[in-house]
């Protein structure tokens, strides 16, 4: 099969979208399929061309939403090279930008197109808003989503059961709607695959100690993930776990104000690192023992599954983002409130046993979010597509020769 992959995000730039294409691209190939890429180049306002023509990145604006890119721009030329690669399916991660590019080369072409809706931008509108018109905001938000993914897309594709609530209680969408989590390449997590000596480096970098119980977070530094949560439960654990960390590894817009919380409370062993190089993300997972989220704006939370797959324990706030993977008191555990967190993480501090059998079980149950798996769910769909293409092809010819007959 020819497949077409259009994103606005693609490695080196990391976010979960991203790590999920790449994830689906290398899966696919290695399947014996010829895939194909369309993505903003993250660099300048330049065409740039890799994999001998089968990546194409189109210039690409900043919309200073963290660092992402959107473009608008489609040249004759570049419309042309994908005329060529003679697509047999169009797989779009994106609404907007290269988004838009992938319905205008789907309809063009007549190529069926399946899409992928991974962002809840209700969550988001504020960026954009900064408070204002939030109401009418999040209206235009559903207006354009349900235009995209049930106007346009042939099939559409959800990582959680809580997204398909949303385009099925809330939106009203009334077509296919495929729950597939996306998968991932999890090998370099194992930690059997960690370099003890770059984890010492680490250790020495950012000053903890294997003595340390080490909480994580990994993601954008932004309100929607409420990091406040965990720096208010951090303080009063601190108080009866001496030797606690929690170390924050990311970017964003509320970074300075998170930091300056930090002082404010006079908070103890909180670590910002900073956006950390896609290929020395694992070696923070391996480090820690609980992997922490408050952020109830997930649409699956591909973190949890690296976390999971590095046999850090996931410990994650009861949002429905979650409940296809983490199984409370299986491989991770799910809280409610403040109180409950708090007493998670100190029952899994005095109770080592149970914090190994949790991690043992969270590596089991990662592979079934492996991006072999994830690539054989979405070829169903993608021929599911092309089926459908067809006989909806088949069925106007045969109506319009009926027509002319008559």
């Amino acid at each position: 099969m020819r497949i077409g992959l259009f994103t606005d995000t693609y490695p080196p730039y990391i976010n979960g979208v991203s790590t999920s294409v790449f994830s689906l691209k290398q899966a696919l190939e290695k399947a014996g399929h010829q895939v194909f890429l369309v993505t903003v180049n993250p660099d300048n306002m330049k065409y740039k061309y890799e994999e001998n023509g089968k990546i194409i990145k189109l210039p690409g604006v900043p919309v200073r939403i963290y660092d992402y890119r959107l473009t608008g721009i489609y040249p004759i030329r570049v419309i042309n090279k994908i005329k060529k690669w003679k697509l047999d399916v169009i797989h779009s991660h994106t609404e907007f930008g290269v988004g838009t590019f992938a319905r205008l080369i789907a309809k063009q072409l007549n190529i069926p197109l399946v899409h992928t809706y991974h962002t809840m931008y209700e969550d988001y509108v504020h960026y954009i808003t900064k408070g204002y018109f939030k109401k009418s905001s999040k209206k235009l938000v559903e207006y354009l989503t349900k235009f995209y993914c049930d106007t346009t897309a042939n099939e559409l594709i959800v990582p959680t059961k809580k997204t398909w609530d949303l385009f099925k209680e809330k939106y009203k969408m009334n077509k296919n709607i495929y729950i597939i989590p996306s998968g991932m390449n999890l090998e370099r997590f194992y930690k059997e695959k960690i370099n003890a000596e770059e984890l010492k480096t680490i250790r020495k970098k950012i000053n903890v100690n294997k003595s340390d119980f080490i909480l994580l977070f990994v993601g954008r530094i932004g309100k929607e993930k409420n990091i406040e949560f965990l720096l208010d439960c951090h303080k009063d654990l601190k108080k009866t776990i001496h030797n606690l960390k929690l170390i924050i590894v990311g970017d964003g817009p509320e970074k300075e104000e998170i930091e300056n919380k930090v002082k404010k409370d006079k908070l103890d062993g909180v670590i910002f690192t900073g956006m950390v190089p896609w290929n020395q993300i694992q070696n923070y997972y391996a480090l820690s023992d609980i992997f922490v989220t408050a952020s109830t704006t997930e649409t699956q939370g591909l973190t949890v599954i690296e976390a999971m797959a590095a046999g850090t324990v996931p410990v994650c706030i009861n949002d429905d983002s979650f409940k296809l993977t983490v199984i409370d008191d299986l491989n991770g555990r799910i809280f409610k409130n403040k109180k409950e967190y708090k007493n998670i993480i100190t029952d899994l501090y005095l109770d080592r046993d149970k914090l190994n059998k949790l991690s043992n079980q969270a590596s089991i149950n990662a592979e079934l979010h492996s991006s072999r798996h994830y690539a054989d769910s979405v070829l169903l769909v993608y021929k599911n597509a092309i089926n459908n293409k067809k006989n909806k092809t088949n069925f106007i010819k045969k109506l319009f020769s009926t027509n002319k007959n008559n």
